[in-house]
């Protein structure tokens, strides 16, 4: 890269990391090492999210998420794991139908009866 390109990427860099060429040089190398490096984790960590988001909205409902998925799978019904966390967050209604259609694919899906005030306690 030439010093032009070197120093515009530098650009917020604090201390001679900004204006000086050969710790510049270092310095934006090693920030596009980890700007490659988080592209790909910022894939797997969003994806955990969205797993964990599911796997909230299913245990309301008394389904775990391998059980849930499973059920979709064997139901055929393809959404991906980005929409069904959109669906558990902000339209719970519509997760409700999908965990019970789920629940009637798999049989280890069954109804867990919850527990309420004291007679949880006793």
């Amino acid at each position: 890269m030439n010093k032009d390109k070197i120093f515009k990427l530098a650009k917020g860099f604090r201390g001679r990391a900004k204006n000086c060429i050969r710790i510049a040089r270092e310095r934006v190398e090693k920030a596009l090492q980890y700007s490659y490096r988080d592209r790909r984790n910022k894939k797997r960590d969003m994806r955990s999210l969205w797993i964990e988001r599911i796997n909230a909205g299913t245990r309301l409902h008394g389904v775990n998420y391998g059980n849930f998925m499973h059920g979709l799978m064997k139901e055929n019904i393809q959404l991906n794991r980005k929409v069904l966390s959109e669906l558990a967050m902000h339209e719970p209604y519509s997760f409700k139908a999908l965990v019970n259609v789920s629940r009637t694919a798999f049989p280890g899906n069954k109804a867990v009866p919850k527990k309420e005030g004291l007679s949880s306690i006793l």
